[in-house]
């Protein structure tokens, strides 16, 4: 992902929007801001591409032009291990956002990959596995070479603990691990609560999928309100009420020289990914002492 830790948004910034310009252009402003990563939203997409492959083209390239890393946030309507009409319209909505992020040369489309339902954990996590093999095959034959990015999920409801998503990245090609800090925050009840606890989750990562996967992690960080059943809703980063702390995190990836790609999902998408940014800064020059 590079040789340093990168920020950037979850899709388009409250004042890209006011300058009412075209989507490509969203990577010279946040190129302008001193963020360098982008997580384009495709999170209301249905069962075929939503964008001009023209358009998805001259995105990826602007990206590449103003060195903004670019990924892919798919479709809400995504659940892999429900019924077989539910599974199989999911599965056209997961390729047609992967599709469009191989024309822009995206680097993952990351996905909610479902929900328990009625059936175990275990019974849940070997069906998914098995349909994303499915899909994985179908994007092989097409030649569509993106990886898909299963994230940890805030909710007990859903299919995506730490565990489960690791094993999916190990059962499954193509594939490459999305740590949410903040649904895990919520899906564990507060868990993440000092430097120590964000440094187990990497060397779990690191001992699983190896040094690379740890070392270049693909994450989103935002604080978040939980209830009994996890994810409520999300927060700025001035709101400390709420957890997770990013410091924590910063200081974690100073001690390990980790690399992350860092999404910011705050309501201030560009504003917090800025703070957050300078937050680590501040603790590599530390560091140096």
């Amino acid at each position: 992902m590079g040789n340093h830790p990168r920020f950037g948004p979850a899709g388009t910034p409250y004042a890209f929007k006011l300058l009412k310009k075209p989507i490509a252009e969203l990577p010279h402003f946040l190129c302008a801001e001193g963020l360098d990563a982008l997580e384009y939203q495709a999170s209301r997409w249905g069962q075929t591409t939503q964008m001009k492959r023209e358009n998805a083209e001259k995105l990826g390239q602007n990206a590449r032009a103003n060195d903004v890393w670019l990924g892919m946030h798919g479709s809400y309507f995504i659940n892999l291990i429900g019924n077989k009409t539910v599974a199989e319209a999911s599965k056209r909505r997961l390729l047609a956002c992967a599709t469009a992020a191989h024309w822009m040369k995206a680097h993952c489309v990351v996905f909610h990959p479902g929900f328990y339902m009625r059936r175990s954990p275990r019974e849940a996590l070997d069906a998914l596995i098995k349909v994303m093999n499915q899909v994985v095959e179908i994007m092989q034959s097409r030649g569509v070479k993106v990886k898909l990015a299963p994230e940890t999920t805030g909710r007990i409801s859903q299919l995506g603990s730490l565990d489960e998503v690791l094993t999916i990245c190990e059962r499954v090609e193509q594939t490459e691990l999305v740590i949410d800090w903040a649904h895990i925050y919520a899906r564990t009840h507060g868990s993440l609560r000092t430097s120590s606890d964000f440094a187990k989750i990497i060397d779990m990562i690191e001992t699983r999928l190896g040094t690379d996967a740890a070392k270049n992690l693909h994450c989103h960080f935002t604080r978040m309100e939980f209830s009994k059943k996890g994810e409520v809703r999300h927060h700025v980063l001035d709101e400390i009420t709420y957890g997770p702390e990013f410091r924590d995190f910063a200081r974690v990836i100073v001690e390990f020289g980790l690399t992350p790609v860092v999404i910011c999902e705050s309501p201030l998408l560009d504003v917090d990914a800025k703070k957050m940014q300078n937050i680590l800064y501040r603790e590599m020059e530390k560091g140096k002492r």
